[in-house]
């Protein structure tokens, strides 16, 4: 990649002297649905009903991406997923062999960690929270790192399967919308801005996932403006006192 040297105010918008592309090999929507688990029951000993947007259909079609989702698409928990800041899941094809070989999918389906949009090309030590991308009308920003849940580890009845994508990085992010337009599978992600070279989507979640006692560190992050809002209030909140996020309620869900 041919790229500008940040300089000065870390804060000003870099624009890229850049070839660093991506291909949206699939593009996936879904609307939430209802679901049951063998697996998973209740108190009572009865199959528990949960209610996820993960299952998601490719689509050839060119989709309306407007500022909170492409259209067809849904979050079942508007709570910590959806809304301005994560309007688009992303996840590197690239990361398909690794799950396929070491958690023994075969193969693993397009759309298969519930993401929208499955790319060739960039993977989280290349992309920069703030980094702004064409996508044929449309133009989106990157916001944060995904942080997977439980609903992936049950709907693929591997229950430690989102602390592991969390562990190992492999995570894959968000964007938000800047300009809404029609997209489609098989076009480019062509980068356009970069003002916060210094924050790679790998480095935000080192910071959120593994450094959790570095203060300093999450001050640093929540600094960063183009970082979701949510992002940046658990971040402050670190800095503050110092107690890092509970995520045992996110990762095993709910009675684990």
């Amino acid at each position: 990649m041919n790229n500008q040297e940040a300089r000065g105010n870390p804060d000003e918008v870099v624009f890229v002297n850049t070839d660093l592309t991506a291909t949206v090999i699939s593009l996936q929507v879904g609307l939430p649905q209802c679901m049951t688990s063998a697996d998973f029951l209740d108190q009572s000993g009865s199959l528990q009903e949960w209610t996820t947007g993960f299952v998601k259909k490719s689509t050839t079609e060119s989709i309306w991406l407007g500022t909170l989702n492409l259209t067809g698409d849904g979050q079942a928990d508007l709570v910590n997923h959806g809304g301005l800041d994560k309007a688009v899941n992303i996840y590197p094809h690239e990361h398909y062999a690794y799950w396929e070989h070491t958690v023994g999918f075969t193969p693993l389906p397009m759309g298969g960690f519930g993401e929208n949009l499955t790319t060739q090309g960039l993977l989280e030590q290349d992309v920069c929270i703030g980094d702004v991308f064409q996508l044929e009308e449309a133009t989106v920003q990157i916001s944060q790192p995904r942080q997977p849940c439980w609903k992936l580890a049950r709907y693929w009845r591997i229950k430690d399967l989102a602390v592991r994508v969390q562990e190992t990085g492999r995570t894959g992010w968000y964007f938000r919308v800047l300009t809404e337009g029609h997209v489609q599978a098989g076009k480019k992600l062509v980068l356009q801005e970069r003002p916060y070279p210094q924050w790679t989507v790998s480095a935000a979640n080192q910071v959120m996932h593994h450094l959790v006692q570095d203060r300093q560190a999450a001050q640093e992050l929540a600094n960063c403006k183009a970082l979701s809002s949510r992002w940046r209030e658990k971040l402050r909140q670190r800095a503050l006192t110092g107690a890092p996020e509970n995520t045992s309620l996110r990762v095993n869900g709910p009675g684990k």
